[in-house]
């Protein structure tokens, strides 16, 4: 009868310590480990904005004889960046502020868009310290830093973000600025239209200076070439390598930076 007893108590005893340990077993979780190659690909996208134009080279801060300062210059805005329209003034349409353009209401969701797609700081304009080779009122390209230097006295600069030539249209060289125009209009060259009706788009032989002008508020040429500093309808494309060979700024910084220099002065692209 012992022997039948002592078996039973037995099987119960680990009945009931069985659950116990099992659960003791799981207090403290094992931590879970991910490769590094499965997170990789997550810990990229972070802070990647869609459709974010990269540049050719990481901007850095400091560079050969340029010292950046810690802070940015103003920027100006009045009436010089909207192009007057005399029929709008004849016939005036309902208008609604966007950045620093006034446009329709029909236009309006069109520029909340634009105006979302912000570039980076870096590239707004800043006044820096310079000890290069250049002469006060010379103009400096980085194409490959994507920055625009104006040459200033007493060992400073004025930097702006630009947009270059996308692969294929880099160039460098050095020239004068020829002519300057204000809401320019557009005649793009032949092989210009050629090869964007190759790709399905057709571009006007003609278009006039206006806020949806890819030549934007101002242009300074450079040189017999074809090649402009100018404005854009495209703000966003600042600090890319974007242009078929213009240097392309925002309105706000085209507008300043030609106010401050003359037919006749020297740029240098690089």
């Amino acid at each position: 009868m012992k022997s039948l007893i002592l078996p039973g108590a037995l099987a119960l005893a680990a009945g009931i310590a069985s659950p116990a340990i099992a659960n003791d077993r799981y207090v403290e979780r094992p931590p879970v480990v991910v490769s590094p190659d499965l997170s990789a690909p997550w810990v990229l996208q972070l802070g990647r904005e869609p459709g974010k134009i990269v540049s050719r080279e990481a901007p850095r801060a400091m560079q050969v004889g340029l010292q950046v300062q810690p802070y940015a210059l103003e920027p100006r805005f009045d009436h010089r960046y909207e192009k007057p329209n005399p029929q709008q003034q004849a016939q005036p349409v309902p208008q609604q502020r966007t950045g620093i353009f006034a446009t329709s209401q029909s236009k309006t969701a069109q520029g909340n868009k634009r105006q979302a797609r912000q570039i980076d700081p870096i590239y707004l304009p800043q006044e820096i310290a310079y000890d290069g080779p250049q002469k006060p009122g010379t103009i400096v390209i980085d194409t490959k830093q994507n920055f625009l230097y104006l040459v200033e006295r007493d060992g400073k600069a004025r930097r702006y973000g630009v947009g270059t030539g996308k692969p294929g249209f880099e160039w460098a060289g050095t020239h004068k600025i020829t002519q300057k125009r204000e809401w320019p209009d557009w005649r793009p060259p032949s092989e210009m239209i050629a090869r964007e009706r190759a790709r399905g788009r057709v571009l006007p032989a003609h278009l006039e200076g206006g806020i949806e002008n890819p030549l934007g508020a101002r242009a300074m040429y450079l040189g017999s070439t074809l090649y402009r500093i100018h404005g854009t309808n495209q703000p966003w494309t600042i600090g890319g390598a974007v242009s078929s060979g213009c240097i392309r700024m925002r309105n706000e910084d085209v507008i300043d930076l030609y106010e401050r220099v003359k037919v006749g002065a020297t740029v240098v692209v690089s």
